[in-house]
């Protein structure tokens, strides 16, 4: 299935690590849930905690993105790779629900595996 041109330029956000993007693709209210981390509410406290976990890391790159849509929810698979400050990369598969009120994304949850990104 053919990719949303809004799922396209959410991951182009992504991948340029720009959270003030990233942040206008959600609604105020939303929620973020990222891995096993606790859930970050509110598009502020989402912008912030995006923000700190892109400084945390020298870059990443979402590939081979493929999305399924069913009413007002997106869901989104691929491989991302995380570089590391250091150059050293890790690559994982992520899958990726978004549900949507109207245009915006109110929860967003990831599903990945970066146990091994700070190790």
């Amino acid at each position: 299935m053919a990719n949303p041109q809004w799922v396209i330029d959410l991951f182009g956000s992504i991948d340029s690590m720009d959270s003030d993007k990233f942040a206008s693709f959600l609604t105020d209210d939303c929620e973020f849930t990222f891995g096993n981390a606790d859930s970050v509410i509110g598009n502020e406290n989402v912008k912030t905690a995006v923000a700190g976990f892109f400084s945390s890391i020298k870059a990443l790159s979402h590939t081979d993105i493929e999305s399924f849509i069913d009413g007002n929810v997106t869901i989104s698979r691929g491989i991302v790779t995380y570089t590391r400050h250091n150059d050293t990369k890790l690559t994982v598969d992520y899958c990726n629900i978004f549900r949507l009120n109207g245009k915006k994304i109110q929860k967003y949850t990831i599903y990945v595996d970066i146990s091994q990104l700070y190790a």
